[in-house]
């Protein structure tokens, strides 16, 4: 058994400690990667691994557990303490990250009035089931009870959401009662009004920033009580969203002088060592004038690239690393190839509207709902009428609607409506025979995870859709969160211009690292055997999606392509590099 304390530093058994941590999300990367990339952490010098805990993956749905597979944080905890980490758990109910909703689950918005991160009944109630599951998983990992972990984050960024003191309080009892016994930190920009709002009463203060260490710390000293100075996220690079024009990256020079006055004064977590990948729908979103997904890439210009390969960044951090303690010897055991399996030609195809109800019991309604009203999270909805009543479609207004919907009569394309655009009357001129088709298809492009407007996070169409100045009314509503893809019967009708599936079959006698580039494709999300490896879109900056082996099997392996737009090719190429932009 050992102990970690904090007083005017921090102490392991008794013995000055500097944390020398990076960041790793176990739920960004395939299990059997997890040892490689903590073999490289340790290599590069590093004593400890940080990782968020993200509750939408764990809890779905309500009361529904996932602790399996790539959400095994048991099997990650000891895979590190196997290795000679440390360990530091985030387990906050939001955790930011640029992660769908922040982790928060979605089904939290299926309630009206639903207030997030602060003193309200409901959401208390909502986080402590999920701690009373939670907490039994990691507390036994302790250093008290002979585990790795030495400290637990208290909430995330609190100082720049809200300041809700009662609410902080309530957090850090919550976790303390659920059997927390390591010492406990908050993480804040590093500013004082941020700290005023962000810090408690037996938590370390700590910050998160990227740059100006010295002067970031001289603030933080007013508030750590004497206590040691640490930069919780030290930001080595940033994210991508879709259309921001080229992958981002940090300045080198200025970030390793960073770490070594970091390191000179405190202790640090690099965050990313590794970045990973948005699988699935879990990419998150920004919101100041515009709404902006992120891209399926969360490289983040990190130590090591979404793959894991080693950079050069990772290289001149090892080097500042090394004047403050010994680089061990590491051995990488994990063999990791790439393979470019080449170009792959369209098995076969067939149109969203043809399979619908393969997919999706529609549920009649009047009105439309959104998503979460109607039990769904993440993807897609298609919200289909007719139109018995209207003449021509002249005007159209989607109320509370988020993200993107793409319209269409008689099942052809009539206009895409996307953020903004969803604000306000769009003047059409479309002509029909009464009784046609009408369908909406709403994209759920990754909710916010960060400010305010994570109140107001339904997706789909809320209120009404207002055609020609009066509601339309009588819906049927399918949910689409393409998580039964095993359903698609490409026997049915295909037709070209409209959303689609499209399967490809790669056989293969040696399972490696590849990149599926989607030029000449529009926009939509891939599956690989099944398995959702995030979206994509031509407008960039990310041109290939990244598909570690362990997804791939020797012989056949299936791959579906959904997408939205109708614009597609015949092909799609595996390479062996990846392209972020």
């Amino acid at each position: 058994m050992g102990n970690f304390e904090i007083t005017d530093n921090f102490y392991l058994d008794g013995k000055p400690f500097q944390i020398i941590s990076g960041a790793i999300h176990y739920f960004r990367i395939v299990p059997e990667y997890w040892q490689d990339r903590l073999e490289k952490l340790k290599a590069m010098g590093c004593n400890t691994v940080e990782t968020y805990i993200p509750w939408n993956m764990h809890e779905p749905k309500k009361g529904e557990f996932h602790f399996e597979g790539m959400l095994d944080i048991e099997r990650f905890v000891k895979t590190a303490q196997e290795l000679g980490l440390y360990v530091i758990l985030r387990p906050s109910p939001y955790i930011c990250a640029e992660w769908e909703f922040g982790g928060l689950p979605a089904w939290l918005l299926a309630e009206d009035g639903m207030k997030l991160r602060v003193s309200y009944p409901p959401f208390l109630k909502h986080v402590q089931d999920y701690y009373d599951v939670l907490l039994k998983k990691i507390v036994p990992y302790q250093i008290n009870y002979g585990g790795p972990v030495i400290l637990m984050q208290v909430e995330n960024e609190y100082g720049y959401y809200a300041n809700d003191r009662e609410y902080l309080l309530a957090m850090r009892d919550k976790m303390q009662k659920g059997g927390v016994v390591v010492p406990l930190v908050t993480s804040d920009g590093p500013f004082e009004e941020n700290l005023n709002g962000g810090h408690l009463e037996g938590a370390l203060p700590t910050g998160n920033f990227g740059s100006k260490t010295e002067e970031r710390f001289e603030v933080l000293k007013k508030y750590t009580d004497g206590g040691p100075l640490m930069c919780t996220e030290f930001w080595v690079g940033w994210f991508d969203h879709w259309g921001n024009g080229g992958h981002m990256t940090g300045n080198l020079e200025e970030s390793v002088k960073d770490l070594d006055k970091m390191l000179e004064l405190g202790h640090v977590n690099i965050y990313m060592f590794e970045g990973g990948t948005n699988f699935g729908f879990m990419n998150g979103s920004n919101y100041y004038d515009e709404l902006t997904p992120d891209v399926t890439s969360y490289d983040y210009d990190a130590l090591l690239t979404e793959a894991g390969q080693i950079t050069e960044k990772y290289r001149r951090y090892r080097d500042v690393i090394a004047k403050y303690r010994e680089i061990p010897e590491v051995t990488f055991t994990t063999e990791i190839k790439r393979k470019a399996y080449g170009t792959l030609p369209v098995k076969e195809k067939v149109s969203l509207f043809s399979v619908l109800d393969d997919l999706s019991a529609p549920v009649e309604s009047s009105f439309p709902q959104s998503m979460e009203k109607l039990g769904q999270n993440y993807g897609y909805i298609l919200y289909h009428s007719t139109l018995d009543t209207e003449e021509k479609l002249e005007k159209l207004r989607l109320w509370e609607a988020n993200d993107r919907a793409n319209i269409f009569v008689d099942q052809k394309p009539v206009t895409t409506l996307y953020d903004l655009e969803l604000l306000k009357e769009k003047e059409l001129d479309v002509t029909f025979e009464r009784g046609a088709d009408f369908d909406i298809l709403m994209e759920n492009m990754g909710r916010v995870n960060f400010g305010p407007r994570m109140e107001h996070q339904r997706k789909g169409i809320g209120q009404c859709v207002q055609v020609n100045g009066h509601m339309h009314n009588h819906w049927k509503q399918y949910t689409l969160p393409l998580d039964n893809i095993e359903k698609v019967d490409f026997s049915k009708e295909y037709k070209e211009g409209l959303p689609g599936f499209y399967r490809f079959t790669v056989d293969i006698d040696e399972t490696a690292d590849t990149f599926l580039d989607f030029e000449g494709w529009g926009k939509g999300c891939v599956f690989v055997n099944g398995f959702n490896i995030g979206r994509f879109w031509e407008i960039g900056p990310q041109k290939r999606l990244y598909i570690p082996a362990p997804l791939l099997k020797k012989g056949e392996n299936e791959i579906i392509v959904f997408e939205t737009e109708g614009k597609t090719r015949d092909t799609i190429v595996l390479k062996d590099e990846p392209d972020i932009g």
